[in-house]
């Protein structure tokens, strides 16, 4: 397998060519890496439009995934989301039903697949889920989904979740899809989290469960850097959507790619081929084992995929934001934290000191030598949601920001996140309960964007 981007710019640095082209830094060196950052220059190929070099990469990633297309985004898989709405939407232009289209989605989704549905002026239905401790999480099951189709008067453009989600619970893809392929539509799941999915001994990639497209961050679980993206296309449903891919890419994308990341992201396809399945299979082995001491010092593990630890410090009465500050003093940075979980990540690159580092904190953490009572458990999905406009409407409307005490019964506007995990808690367009402005505070934010009052359409 060749690294076709790879040696292209290697080889255009060596020949130390006079560049009057861009970037501006001429590829002198000020940070190390300036002469193998260029443009699309001739022979350079066009992402989004590729058939040279950029093409045969995304094909040797498309045949490691086992997909029936995969394209490249060097703008993470915020650029992956927007562009699969946005395939749905030129598709839709085909069979046009005289009403807004709209998705069906678990409610833990990402602010880049509402701003998606602002621009392509989508609405969002958001099924019914059992009680919630976090707005992280959402896991579907394929009889609630069955269950609301049957209600539907018009069927929606497709159905959309998170999985792996952000405190790593996993829907069933493989009964979700088969719901969604007995009623001919498409499932969309942002696998952010979950690139490595497809190289487990048992294949759980939502391409392999039945997922008609999907988006990967390539750099959370694999070695590419920040940035780097996938989109992938299921061989099923190759004709119905490849046609609008790039379309859909450019429409969001940036003009200026970066090609640092196209090389991580061609380099990636050799890290995947050579070992990565063996040392894939050594690391969650590994994982699972400071899990299982996690548990024999008494520390409360959840249950997750197999490449996240997610340490439930509420249950030993510690928010998750002090014992992300213990881990500090013992040199480890988790991946994020709230007031009840603190979430690691872990991947083949975590070496033997990193896994010795959790083991000699887990038998000297507070969360068991200090254990206090429980912190109070608090739902944060089980509350009322009223919809008053279009999240188009909203977004475009004449805005405020407002403290969060002071939101209650105001119509949100743009969604304010905290980022990670960047999901809504209020969706655009939505009137904020005092359950959601609660949970605004809860997690740091303390002013939000409503709209103004007297600027709602009649």
């Amino acid at each position: 397998m060749k690294t076709t981007i790879v040696d292209f710019v290697k080889q255009y640095a060596e020949k130390n060519i006079t560049r009057f082209h861009m970037p501006g830094h001429k590829g002198r060196v000020f940070f190390g890496l300036e002469p193998f950052d260029i443009t699309e220059i001739e022979g350079a190929d066009v992402l989004y439009h590729g058939n040279g070099i950029i093409r045969e990469s995304e094909q040797n990633a498309s045949a490691l995934f086992g997909s029936g297309a995969t394209h490249y985004s060097t703008e993470g898989s915020s650029l992956c989301i927007k562009a699969m709405l946005a395939a749905l939407a030129m598709e839709h232009s085909f069979r046009e039903t005289g009403e807004r289209p709209f998705l069906l989605a678990a409610r833990n989704v990402h602010r880049s697949m509402i701003d998606a549905c602002a621009l392509l002026d989508f609405d969002v239905r958001f099924l019914q889920q059992k009680e919630s401790r976090s707005i992280c999480s959402s896991v579907l099951r394929a009889e609630d989904l069955e269950e609301t189709l049957q209600s539907c008067n018009v069927p929606p453009l497709g159905i959309y979740i998170t999985s792996p989600d952000y405190l790593g619970q996993m829907t069933d893809i493989s009964e979700i899809s088969g719901v969604a392929r007995r009623w001919g539509i498409p499932l969309l799941v942002d696998n952010a989290h979950g690139a490595y999915l497809h190289f487990l001994e048992e294949k759980k990639h939502p391409l392999d469960l039945g997922a008609a497209m999907c988006c990967d961050s390539a750099h959370k679980t694999l070695s590419a850097l920040t940035g780097a993206a996938y989109l992938h296309i299921h061989k099923d449903y190759l004709k119905r959507f490849e046609a609008y891919a790039a379309k859909a890419l450019t429409l969001f994308g940036s003009t200026s790619p970066s090609y640092l990341l196209l090389q991580s992201l061609d380099r990636c396809n050799i890290y995947l081929k050579e070992g990565y399945q063996e040392r894939l299979a050594e690391t969650v082995q590994k994982t699972e084992e400071i899990k299982e001491q996690f548990l024999a010092c008494g520390i409360c593990v959840q249950q997750s995929e197999p490449l996240k630890i997610v340490i439930d410090t509420a249950t030993s009465g510690y928010k998750g934001t002090e014992i992300a500050a213990e881990l500090r003093k013992y040199f480890m940075e988790c991946e994020y934290a709230d007031w009840q979980y603190v979430v690691l990540m872990v991947t083949p690159e975590n070496t033997e000191e990193d896994f010795r580092r959790l083991s000699v904190w887990a038998e000297a953490t507070k969360l068991v030598s200090v254990r206090k009572k429980a912190l109070p458990a608090r739902a944060v999905w089980n509350f009322s949601q009223e919809r008053v406009c279009s999240i188009r409407e909203a977004v475009f409307s004449e805005s405020e920001m407002v403290p969060a005490r002071e939101s209650v019964g105001r119509v949100c506007a743009a969604e304010t996140v905290s980022c990670p995990p960047a999901v809504p808690i209020a969706i655009s367009g939505e009137r904020i309960t005092k359950e959601m402005a609660e949970a605004f505070l809860r997690f740091g934010i303390e002013e939000v964007c409503v709209i103004k009052d007297g600027n709602l359409s009649k």
